[in-house]
């Protein structure tokens, strides 16, 4: 009722004027601003309480106040936030925005120094790593400086497994440049050395030139020979230490050395008994012929002195060498000659073993081999062992030299391992680690040969047993350990006969039989150490229980494995199945069976798994073959279909009904089955225009034929002719209006509005239409029809004869108006 008033009156000009309201001031209600209020404070209190990111990015949106906002967004970090925060304070609150834009602009150029920074620090590794693989050793040590400079520097910035890598690499430029500084250390140390030994060679040859230039009338000085040997044996000793020494270099040394020994030798001999020689030699030069007992002890003293061949015999000596010349009588006690050559024999053997392990710098089997030739040698008689006493001599002195350098050379090694010994007792380490330690050091003082420092061996053995006092209770603790251990296992072995003897294989939940097998394996694992000799009974008794329980979760196994080898059969012969659908809905049946299967092995498992995922996804690769060949066809369709729609698309009402037909029978041909859901939906909405545009084009041409016969009828022809034939009784079952009526009631079907004059008749007859039911133009199904049977009156009915011409130009503005329902 609403509605049709307001449409009865719509037309109608009113003089009255609504007075325009005045803007007045309004007063807030209380009410609000005490709402405000709490909510200021409540926000304040918000951000004093450490607010999280997405509370504080509400706040800096929807804060109360300006302060509020500011705030909130000064202190988000977030970068999802931030972004968020700019994007809906964007055109709403400059200063939020510019906050949040200026932290996201120092937020990128955090990350990008912080990304420099971490390019700076993976290329100094890749350099330092590269450095210290490199070969080239010019300005190494200047290189290295460099690269830990500018380290230093992004330090901070690194990750620990980057600062490693860096330490790595460096400690192995820093070993290197110490190789380096050794390698030149040491050339230099061996050059120094090859001029001392050098110049030792030459002097030793040299004095001893001088002695064999030496008069026989006077003895050289013993004190400065003396000196000499023992400075350079010590300089010779210096030379060859820790530096490889050449075999002729070294004899030469050696033979040299031996000269000057037994020089000076006879030299101090000669010294010590200088009364006694002179005494004998003057009572032998007053007689003419001297004693047995006399002669004897001359050839004692000229055997003690044994004056070295090659070097004058001073004239001190020449009447006890006289009186020692002269052979005694012949005796009956002399030693068997083959006897004296096998002993020779066997003292060259002994010498030529003694020879080749002072060569390879053995020690201890040098000087037992050394005291077991000395044996040989005394032996033989003077006649037999002088061609070896210069051999003899000259490998004693090897032997001495050894000894003396070894000693020399392993002593600051075992004061070392002293000193790591004694370390090692002071440091709290895990005791299997300090044992092994200990062990090691004590394989390295062996192989050092020992000591014959008491003192330095009795240092070395305290710190051993001090360092070994903690291993000591470990390893007692740890005997507890192996027994709790045993007990353990023994648990298990009695858990799992128990379980043995009471399981029922017929009703057994397999899954968790094959759980308690694993337990049981992973728990006697853990039962680590045990003593071995004490688990061997323990473990075999375990062995068996394993086989008693493997047995049937074995059998089970193959019994499952069997079902799932059907099952891959089964999902083979699916491969080729039609139809597809049906293949498809036996293979996922296949996979429920699968997963209803209990244990399997698990490398048969796979196996078994494998053959099967294979066959199920040849079967779901057709289903993919097929909906690629629909996909295509689709295509295809799709691209015909999108033909059409360009064709069709230019189409329009001014194309004309044979265009718009033709172009409504090309998109008919389509087949909507074939093409995608978005080309139908369009194939769809083009039908649609199409059949508006014909529908519009139909009743344009039918408005037009009614107005021409309107207008005919209104100027006297005759319209029945042109008529429809069904309009003589459309015109029989209406009433016969006057032609102001029926022209009013078209207009009112049309919604065209009426003249002013027509008005109150309009609105009579819109109140009676109400009262028939009839409703207004913008109600009922019927308005074509309406209107055709008010146009069929006018020309058949005889209204439109007696009509005047305007009252058929409004009848024809009302038509021209007519919108298809």
């Amino acid at each position: 009722m609403a509605a049709f008033i307001q449409r009865l009156f719509k037309s109608r000009k009113t003089t009255e004027t609504t007075p325009k309201h005045r803007k007045t001031p309004q007063t807030e209600p209380v009410e609000q601003v005490d709402t405000r209020a709490d909510r200021r404070e409540e926000q304040l209190r918000t951000l004093d309480s450490s607010p999280s990111q997405s509370v504080l990015a509400k706040l800096a949106i929807g804060g109360v106040t300006a302060e509020i906002r500011q705030s909130a967004a000064g202190r988000l970090t977030d970068e999802a936030s931030l972004q968020e925060v700019q994007r809906q304070a964007k055109g709403r609150d400059k200063g939020v925005y510019q906050t949040v834009k200026l932290a996201l602009q120092q937020r990128r150029e955090e990350k990008a120094r912080l990304e420099s920074i971490s390019q700076t620090v993976a290329t100094l590794i890749r350099h330092a790593q590269d450095q210290a693989r490199s070969d080239d050793t010019k300005l190494y040590e200047a290189r290295l400086e460099s690269l830990l400079k500018q380290w230093a520097e992004v330090e901070a910035h690194a990750t620990p497994e980057q600062t490693q890598a860096f330490l790595e690499a460096t400690h192995r430029c820093k070993a290197r440049i110490a190789d380096l500084q050794s390698a030149a250390d040491d050339e230099k140390r061996q050059r120094e050395q090859q001029l001392q030994r050098q110049e030792t060679l030459e002097l030793l040859t040299r004095t001893l030139d001088e002695l064999k230039a030496q008069t026989p009338e006077t003895l050289p000085s013993l004190a400065s020979l003396d000196a000499l040997q023992k400075t350079q044996e010590n300089r010779w000793l210096e030379a060859t230490r820790e530096t490889s020494v050449d075999k002729h270099e070294q004899k030469t040394y050696e033979a040299a050395m031996l000269a000057l020994r037994n020089y000076l030798s006879a030299i101090r001999r000669i010294t010590q008994e200088r009364d006694t020689i002179n005494e004998l030699g003057a009572l032998l030069e007053s007689e003419d012929d001297a004693t047995d007992e006399q002669r004897a002890q001359a050839k004692t003293l000229i055997a003690e002195i044994n004056w070295p061949e090659g070097y004058p015999i001073p004239l001190l000596l020449e009447p006890l060498r006289k009186q020692a010349g002269k052979r005694k009588a012949p005796t009956e006690n002399r030693v068997d000659h083959e006897k004296q050559t096998a002993l020779a024999s066997r003292l060259e053997a002994d010498l030529k073993q003694l020879e080749e392990a002072l060569e390879a710098k053995q020690l201890k089997e040098s000087k037992q081999l050394f005291k077991t030739a000395q044996q040989h040698f005394r032996d033989l008689d003077h006649r037999h062992g002088k061609p070896y006493q210069a051999r003899m001599q000259l490998l004693a002195g090897q032997l001495r030299e050894l000894s003396d350098w070894q000693g020399f050379a392993t002593e600051p090694k075992q004061i070392a391992l002293c000193e790591q010994m004694e370390y090692l007792a002071e440091q709290p380490m895990d005791p299997e680690a300090k044992a092994e330690r200990i062990k090691e050091l004590q394989n390295e003082w062996r192989d050092l040969g020992g000591s014959s420092d008491r003192t330095l061996w009795s240092r070395f053995k305290a710190a051993s047993d001090k360092a070994y006092e903690p291993c000591k209770a470990y390893f007692s603790a740890k005997s507890g350990l192996k027994q709790a251990n045993l007990e353990k296992r023994s648990a298990i072995c009695e858990q799992l006969e128990k379980f043995l003897d009471n399981a029922d294989w017929s009703a057994i939940d397999w899954k968790a039989a094959e759980r308690i097998h694993q337990t049981a394996r992973q728990e006697w694992k853990e039962a680590w150490p045990v003593e071995f000799r004490d688990n061997r009974a323990v473990q075999k008794r375990f062995d068996e229980l394993l086989k008693r329980l493997e047995a049937p979760l074995d059998e089970e196994r193959r019994k499952n494995e069997g079902l799932k080898q059907g099952i891959v059969e089964k999902a083979q012969a699916l491969v080729d199945h039609e139809p597809l659908q049906d293949a498809m809905t036996q293979a996922k049946a296949l996979q429920a069976d699968w997963q209803a299967i209990g244990i399997t092995r698990h490398r048969e498992d796979r196996k078994l798994w494998q053959a099967f995922r294979k066959a199920c996804d040849q079967i779901f690769a057709r289903r993919d073959a097929e909906r690629s060949e629909q996909q295509q066809a689709s295509r295809a369709a799709d691209e015909s279909a999108q033909a059409g729609l360009q064709q069709s698309s230019g189409v329009t009402a001014d194309s004309g009904e044979h265009a718009v037909t033709t172009a409504l029978a090309t998109l008919k041909e389509i087949n909507a089955a074939a093409v995608s859901k978005h080309v139908r939906e369009q194939v769809q909405q083009e039908k649609q225009r199409l059949n508006q545009i014909l529908s519009s084009l139909r009743l344009r041409a039918k408005m037009a034929s009614w107005q021409s016969l309107v207008l005919a009828t209104a100027t006297g022809e005759a319209a029945s002719d042109a008529a429809p034939e069904h309009w003589s009784a459309l015109a029989e079952t209406l009433d016969t209006y006057e032609p102001v009526e029926l022209v009013i009631r078209a207009e009112i079907l049309c919604g065209v509005p009426s003249p002013d004059t027509d008005q109150k008749r309009r609105m009579e007859i819109q109140v009676q239409r109400l009262a028939d039911g009839m409703g207004s133009s913008d109600n009922g199904g019927n308005q074509l029809q309406d209107i055709e049977q008010l146009v069929a009156s006018w020309c058949l009915g005889g209204t439109g004869v007696s009509a005047s011409r305007e009252l058929a130009e409004r009848l024809n503005k009302a038509l021209a108006n007519l919108q298809q329902p």
